[in-house]
């Protein structure tokens, strides 16, 4: 009769609970026992309950490691008839139970009638703490661990312990090393066979799981799940102590150790720890030098996928993330975040040591660096130690001679980013910082800081041995070298040595001859590009440096500088043999050269020795090419120096600039006046030896 009940479907045993049929009496009774709780059939060796006595009967083999069921073609065992039966449809390939709604084909009757439940949207399991439902008893069960706290199952090399047996097997693979499922593809390996299944998408491009809102496809259903909630703006995952919200319990995960100053993942290697995995893997390939993401491009190579793929926007143009206060774009989120700053005014890192804000993290962490003294990242090469990973990387370009970013205008390289994107606005003209006081405008926003500072008189950097002060950083520390005589950049020609690297550049270009800045209107090229900016002026006869005493105009700041000291009487410049003292640091070092008798510009016509190069032996060499450059635009005349023409123009204005304060006899030459004086003084400097 039970026999017959398979076939006409009859199920006599009704449960007056929940209303489930059964063909069987023993089933229902035991079914029953499910709503009192009743588990009456007791293990005596680790007491867990049962509701039959079959269960029971199976549970036991686990103590007794008794498997009687093994399989012909591989030899595993099994503890039931049951599983082996299933397990044997993996060599034979059969898959009995088929969905009739999407025809998907099942080893086990049991997987099938989960399935359904997808098609139905059936989730008869239902925690009875926060209501939550799902599809399979076991994944309740699992899920009620999270209320209780429970973790049975615990790895007894690092005693870590989990809610599932499936996850304390899959993590002791990270003490055995074991990666059971490769990919035939590439051959990586895999602790879990979903690992396997999701990494094998990346080769067949499958993204099986699509949005219904924004038609975007994803390679997990995990991924999907949480995607959504970017629509939905769901975030069911919230922190306990700062109440921040999250998409993910994963992240939440991660998140909770801020709090708690856990770091769970440490390198082997330097014993650096991290909060995330994936930081780990990450950090390792810094001591492997593996980059596994090239760009197909320009075959540049990187360590993780994300900077891959922001990196391929340099070769397409692409900005995603746009401002909607200023519609300027960006490659990545984070930078727009940071970008939105500048609107808001926001700086929401702050040093708990001086009290200074910053707009980022990371420059908060390395802004600490100057507190504590801490440079971490040390060249191999040098020794030289950086505050930041991305200054060692520059730094390295040194010792390497890489640059690797190159003008696609004029083929120029360099060594940074930035140097690339300020040097290309030289050929687009543009000058996107502008002063709200004078209305300048500069390329470089950190140029505009200085300059600025022009307006407000503020010097923030000061000289800790003589007190002077300074705009710039940079100044301040090639000032320092003054004191300690230190001069790091040496030629490697002629051995000289300076206190900037800009200067031994510049230096370096006597001995290669090269003059990179060209000028537009007469085509004189220059060493400098300060030079070429400042010869300009000559044409433009823009002079933007005034005297506020006088009113007298200059083409540069330092001839400004050295003027004022007419009016101060400043001359802060003092020889140490006679303490003659002089306004300019090049007029004592010429003056020096009377007391050495050094005169290291010699005449290549007559051997003839100067003191200076420009003023006299060039002026000197016009003796024997004739060369008279200097011509006077009344009556023709010309001369060798500009200082005669100007002389002689005064023959022509009658200009006597020169005047006595005692007699009042004016002169056209300061040489005549400072004669002329002696009349007054009564000084006769000169003596005759003999």
């Amino acid at each position: 009769k039970r026999q017959e009940r398979i076939h006409t479907g009859e199920k006599p045993y009704k449960c007056d609970v929940c209303e489930k049929s059964f063909t069987q009496a023993s089933i229902w009774k035991g079914h029953q026992l499910i709503h009192t709780g009743e588990k009456p059939h007791k293990c005596d060796v680790c007491e867990k309950s049962f509701t039959n006595a079959w269960y029971l009967k199976n549970h036991q083999k686990v103590h007794t490691g008794e498997k009687p069921y093994q399989c012909n073609v591989c030899e595993k065992s099994f503890t039931k008839a049951g599983s082996l039966k299933s397990h044997q449809r993996i060599h034979t390939g059969e898959k009995p139970y088929q969905c009739e709604v999407c025809e998907k084909s099942f080893t086990e009757a049991g997987s099938l009638k989960i399935h359904r439940r997808i098609h139905t949207g059936e989730k008869p399991y239902q925690c009875n703490v926060c209501e939550k439902s799902f599809k399979e008893a076991c994944k309740l069960k699992i899920h009620r661990r999270i209320h209780t706290g429970e973790k049975p199952y615990r790895c007894d090399v690092c005693e870590k312990s989990f809610t599932q047996a499936c996850s304390l097997k899959n993590h002791r693979r990270i003490h055995t090393g074991e990666k059971p499922y490769r990919c035939d593809q590439c051959e990586k390996s895999f602790t879990q066979a979903c690992s396997l299944k999701i990494h094998q998408r990346i080769h067949t491009g499958e993204k099986p799981y699509q949005c219904d809102v924004c038609e975007k496809s994803f390679t997990q259903a995990g991924s999907l799940k949480s995607h959504r909630r970017i629509h939905t703006g769901e975030k069911p995952y919230q922190c306990e102590v700062c109440e921040k919200s999250f998409t993910e319990s994963g992240s939440l995960k991660i998140h909770q150790r801020i709090h708690t100053g856990e770091k769970p993942y440490q390198c082997k290697v330097c014993e650096k720890s991290f909060r995330e995995a994936c930081k780990l893997k990450i950090h390792r390939r810094i001591h492997t030098g593996e980059k596994p993401y090239q760009c197909n491009e320009c075959k540049r190579s990187f360590t993780r996928a994300c900077s891959l793929k922001i990196h391929r926007r340099i070769h397409t143009g692409e900005k995603p993330y746009q401002c909607d206060v200023c519609e300027k774009s960006f490659t990545q989120a984070g930078n727009l975040k940071i970008h939105r700053r500048i609107h808001t005014g926001e700086k929401p890192y702050q040093c708990d040591v001086c009290g200074k804000s910053f707009k980022e993290a990371f420059k908060l962490k390395i802004h600490r660096r100057i507190h504590t003294g801490d440079k971490p990242y040390q060249c191999d090469q040098c020794e030289k130690s950086f505050t930041q990973a991305c200054s060692l990387k520059i730094h390295r370009r040194i010792h390497t001679g890489e640059k690797p970013y190159q003008c696609k205008v004029c083929e120029k390289s360099f060594k940074e980013a930035f140097k690339l994107k300020i040097h290309r606005r030289i050929h687009t003209g543009d000058k996107p910082y502008q002063c709200d006081q004078c209305e300048k405008s500069f390329t470089q926003a950190y140029s505009l800081k200085i300059h600025r500072r022009i307006h407000t008189g503020e010097k923030p950097y000061q000289c800790d041995v003589c007190e002077k002060s300074f705009t710039q950083a940079g100044s301040l520390k090639s000032h320092r070298r003054n004191h300690t005589a230190e001069k790091p950049y040496q030629c490697n020609v002629c051995e000289k040595s300076f206190t900037q690297a800009g200067s031994l550049k510049s230096h370096r270009r006597i001995h290669t001859g090269e003059k990179p800045y060209q000028c537009e209107v007469c085509e004189k090229s220059f060493t400098e590009s300060g030079s070429l900016k400042i010869h300009q002026r000559i044409h433009t006869g823009e002079k933007p440096y005034q005297c506020k005493v006088c009113e007298k105009s200059f083409r540069e700041a330092c001839k400004l500088k050295i003027h004022r000291r007419i009016h101060t009487g400043e001359k802060p410049y003092q020889c140490n043999e006679c303490k003659r003292s002089f306004t300019r640091a090049c007029s004592l070092k010429i003056h020096r050269r009377i007391h050495t008798g050094e005169k290291p510009y010699q005449c290549d016509v007559c051997e003839k020795s100067f003191t200076q190069a420009a003023s006299n032996l060039k002026i000197h060499r016009r003796s024997h090419t004739g060369e008279k450059p200097y011509q006077c635009d009344v009556c023709e005349k010309s001369f060798t120096q500009a200082g005669s023409l100007k002389v002689h123009r005064r023959s022509h204005t009658g200009e006597k600039p020169y005047q006595c304060d005692v007699c009042e006899k004016s002169f056209t030459q300061a040489g005549s006046f400072k004669v002329h004086q002696r009349i007054h003084t009564g000084e006769k400097p000169y003596q005759c030896d003999v």
